[in-house]
């Protein structure tokens, strides 16, 4: 294929993707996060629900450096479809770009916050705290639910293998142990 095919070419290489990322979404929109884990059910909410999901990809991906380039891929998918979201509620054109830019940023300190408090030390329900409840402290019992499933669902996507995962083939909610 010719250079100019390729810069001009229809084929979006990044929807190899696609499977992982909605498997992601669909893993975010479990209603025990919501119910049990009391994350309110707002768009807020379900982005900073789904970004802690992806983040907990972003993490056990980041062990495979062949996958990098279907890492941005992976993070393409999530750009598009947030600013698809955002058009979606009448966010105009003129500052689509910032909101995703923000969107972007915050991606960026959840998956630095995540890894930190899961493989640095750092503590798991602080970040939670922060980055799902926006400082608003639940009930003990829900912070305590999503720091623990949170936590096994990253043990077992560390189990996973990483050609399952790029597939969308993620972790079942019924194999994690609470």
């Amino acid at each position: 294929m010719s250079f100019f095919n390729k810069i001009f070419s229809r084929e979006k290489p990044n929807l190899e993707m696609r499977p992982l990322y909605e498997a992601i979404v669909r893993e975010g929109r479990q209603l025990a996060w919501y119910e049990e884990g009391q994350v309110p059910d707002s768009l807020d909410g379900r982005f900073d629900m789904i970004a802690a999901i992806f983040s907990m990809v972003m993490i056990r991906l980041e062990k495979d450096q062949q996958l990098e380039q279907k890492v941005a891929w992976l993070t393409e998918i999530f750009i598009s479809d947030m600013d698809r979201q955002l058009r979606q509620i009448g966010i105009g054109d003129m500052i689509v770009g910032k909101h995703v830019g923000r969107m972007m940023g915050a991606l960026g300190g959840r998956v630095g916050a995540y890894r930190e408090a899961l493989q640095g030390g750092a503590d798991l329900e602080d970040a939670i705290l922060r980055n799902i409840f926006r400082g608003e402290k639940p009930d003990d019992s829900a912070l305590t639910f999503i720091a623990q499933r949170l936590s096994a669902y990253h043990t077992a996507l560390q189990a996973h293998d990483s050609n399952k995962i790029v597939t969308g083939n993620l972790p079942e909610n019924g194999s994690i142990a609470q």
